[in-house]
């Protein structure tokens, strides 16, 4: 049990206080006596000692009481109702009465409390009536954002919108069912990991994929594209292959003629895997078509050939016209099969964009010198030459090739060239001095790129194969240089108007939140940014039993995200796990798991990673957060999954932010601020309610000056309850 200082020091000092006086009385009075008086006075008090600390005894037991009854009536009850009207201005709900016990509080308190009620009655009243003036005033705008809402949820295209930092901020209905596809586990993750509020996209795509667009984009816009927008394929962790149209979303408040100033971008989204391996396989039967045919006519050659022979006899006749017919039935299947797997669908090919060549060129010497270290320079470029490529895999390509020269033959200065070629383009990398064999050559075409510290699954061949071109290498002799020359197909000079241009920013998915347009928020330290613009993953667990260093194991995790000062219920986490031991009958009214639930369930190492990818790139809080981490770390060396982010817990906040309340379990907090309790002793249904503490306690503390994340973990280290270990 908690023993408060305060009351404690409160019931001592009485007699503390009493006992000095009566030895300071006794020592003055002692000092006015000649010796032999006080020899003879202590001869007369020497036996009656023990009654006197009797006497002092009571004295002070009763007055130590008197002391801590008038703490509680005049101090510590109006603390507590000033902590309970805190509490019922930041809950931002009805108010609900909470005097102080008539035991414990004077009459002053009793009629505070009756003002603040009054005052909070009002507050509630004039709050109803403003909500239903606002209601009233909004009713026609809800209802176009309905609509609009509905015609989002309605697209089969996935459209995801996010700030210039990557984070979410909305995506429509088929983003999130989609996601279920691109998860890595989606029979447990079910792609929550992936897409949300507040998460980054990062998640699923490369980052420099997404710069290197939007980097296209700007120069679009830079030259008066009025509606500009880049396309790329690429592959999601779980081997999905995707198609990506990237538009911009442009700043408002920016100024008139600052055409390229975004504030971040839109995402569509098609999947496009069955496709490819519907292509794949048509390629493969058009492939066995040729080489069965050629098979085929060979055989039917030779047997007319020798059918043409006059004095061939009648068996030998009679075998060759077999092999004609064998042959020509053979080559009829394959038709027939080849034509009824082209009927299945259109054949896919991989997308490129129309890109000005100058935009191509200057965006491969920045990205070379990036990466190689080696000086690139463009002497010769047709300024008005337009190509059709994959324009990120290409300049992978350059700056894999210019990274390898300069460290294995240590080139420093490369050039670019481009040009055109009849109805083709030249793309050329031509550096001086060192030549290389064609070996070398052929290795480097082969194996897969590395541009610095990052490798790609694809090689040079491969990015060639996409554009249906050609790759070699020159020298020329009389200016002493050698070069790499791509051969790449052109595209008419003009902008493409793409899909992108249906839509509008005024379509609104179920999952928004515009607030997170906000630049900027993840570039400070976590310690010192505010906890109001922080993101969260609030979490609970239930358990096998209280002692996780004996052997007692997790058998659900639920959680719930909090980002922008909102709780995305609709973005949860709840799985339940099979612990490989026993459920203690005892705990089974708690939790209300039972074996059978948890039977067939994933395991621990199964199901933690997919909540840290769940958790990622947010501050974690729980109730009694030390018991459930401490779970979760017990299981680092197991799993290989460590949880090194920070961790609030709304137990200690809520004694930093209420330290007279006599209780801060979760559902005395919960009372306290009028959240009605549901869903108790589920993982969820307590991570559901923690987070909703956990938002009505921000502003307490904010009114006690703590604003950080830093100060708000330096303030719960410093209460008791933070001793508590498991």
């Amino acid at each position: 049990m908690k023993i408060d200082a305060h009351q404690l020091a409160v019931a001592l000092a009485p007699g503390a206080l009493l006992a000095l006086l009566g030895l300071g009385l006794g020592a003055i009075f002692a000092a006015t006596l000649a010796p032999d008086e006080r020899a003879v006075l202590g001869e007369m008090i020497a036996p009656r000692v023990p009654l006197l600390v009797l006497g002092w005894a009571v004295l002070a037991i009763a007055l130590g009481a008197l002391a801590r009854r008038a703490h509680a009536i005049w101090v510590t009850e109006p603390a507590r109702l000033a902590e309970a009207a805190q509490a019922t201005a930041a809950g931002g709900v009805p108010h609900r009465s909470a005097p102080p016990a008539e035991a414990a509080c004077g009459a002053g308190a009793r009629a505070l409390a009756g003002v603040v009620d009054e005052l909070a009655r009002q507050r509630d009243g004039l709050r109803a009536d403003i909500d239903a003036r606002v209601q009233e005033a909004a009713r026609g705008i809800e209802q176009e954002r309905s609509r609009l809402a509905a015609l989002m949820s309605e697209l089969t295209q996935s459209v995801v919108v996010c700030n210039l930092d990557g984070r979410i901020l909305l995506y429509n209905n088929r983003a999130r069912l989609q996601s279920r596809a691109l998860s890595s586990v989606p029979a447990l993750a079910d792609g929550a990991e992936l897409i949300g509020l507040g998460r980054s996209i990062y998640a699923l795509f490369d980052r420099e994929l997404i710069a290197h667009a939007l980097e296209s984009v700007q120069r679009r816009l830079l030259r008066g594209a009025p509606q500009p927008s880049a396309q790329f394929v690429t592959s999601s962790h779980a081997g999905q292959l995707l198609r990506v149209q990237l538009a911009p979303v442009r700043d408002p408040s920016a100024a008139p003629g600052d055409a390229a100033q975004l504030s971040g971008f839109v995402l569509m989204l098609q999947n496009i895997t069955r496709e490819f391996e519907e292509d794949a396989e048509q390629d493969r039967l058009l492939h066995g078509l040729t080489e069965g045919s050629r098979s085929s006519l060979g055989s039917l050659q030779a047997a007319v050939d020798m059918l043409e022979l006059p004095d061939l006899d009648a068996p030998t006749r009679e075998r060759f016209l077999r092999v004609v017919h064998d042959e020509v039935r053979a080559m009829t299947a394959r038709l027939q099969s080849l034509a009824a797997s082209a009927s299945q669908g259109l054949k896919t090919r991989w997308p490129l964009e129309d890109m000005l060549g100058a935009d191509l060129v200057q965006a491969a010497l920045r990205l070379i010198e990036a990466r190689s270290g080696a000086r690139a320079s463009a002497p010769e470029v047709d300024a008005g030459l337009w190509l059709r490529v994959d324009s990120y895999a290409l300049l992978q390509a350059l700056a894999s090739l210019a990274t390898r020269l300069v460290d294995e033959f240590a080139v420093k200065r490369v050039q670019l060239r481009l040009r055109r070629a009849g109805e083709r383009a030249h793309l050329d990398l031509v550096w001086a001095g060192t030549a290389i064999s064609t070996e070398t050559v052929t290795s480097w075409e082969s194996s897969p790129m590395t541009v610095g510290d990052r490798a790609s699954p694809l090689s040079v061949r491969d990015v060639v194969e996409r554009h249906g071109g050609e790759f070699w290498f020159q020298r020329e002799r009389a200016l002493q240089t050698t070069f790499f020359r791509f051969l790449l197909p052109l595209a008419p000079p003009q902008e493409q108007l793409e899909a992108a241009a249906v839509l509008r920013s005024e379509s609104r998915p179920e999952y928004y939140d515009f607030d997170l347009f906000q630049p900027g928020i993840q570039a400070r330290e976590l310690d010192e940014r505010r906890l109001v613009d922080l993101a969260y993953t609030v979490f609970d667990t239930e358990t096998t039993g209280l002692d996780p260093s004996q052997g007692d194991e997790i058998i659900q995790i639920g959680a719930a995200r909090i980002v922008n000062g909102k709780l995305l219920r609709q973005e949860s986490f709840e799985q339940l796990i099979d612990p490989g031991r026993s459920i203690p009958a005892a705990g089974i009214p708690i939790h209300g798991i039972t074996p059978a639930m948890v039977a067939g369930q994933p395991g621990i190492a199964e199901i933690l990673p997919i909540f840290h990818a769940f958790a990622n790139d947010t501050v974690l809080v729980a109730h009694n957060a030390a018991f459930d981490m401490r779970f979760l770390q017990l299981k680092e060396a197991s799993t290989g999954v460590r949880f090194d982010q920070p961790v609030l817990d709304t137990l200690l906040l809520s004694a930093v932010a209420s330290p007279h309340q006599a209780s801060h379990e979760l559902e005395a907090i919960a009372e306290r601020f009028g959240i009605a309790v549901l869903g108790r002793h589920t993982a969820l249904g307590d991570a559901i309610l923690t987070a909703e503490v956990f938002l009505r306690l921000v502003p307490l503390l904010a009114d006690k000056g703590i604003h950080t994340l830093g100060q708000a973990r330096e303030a719960a280290q410093r209460t008791w309850y933070a001793r508590l270990k498991y």
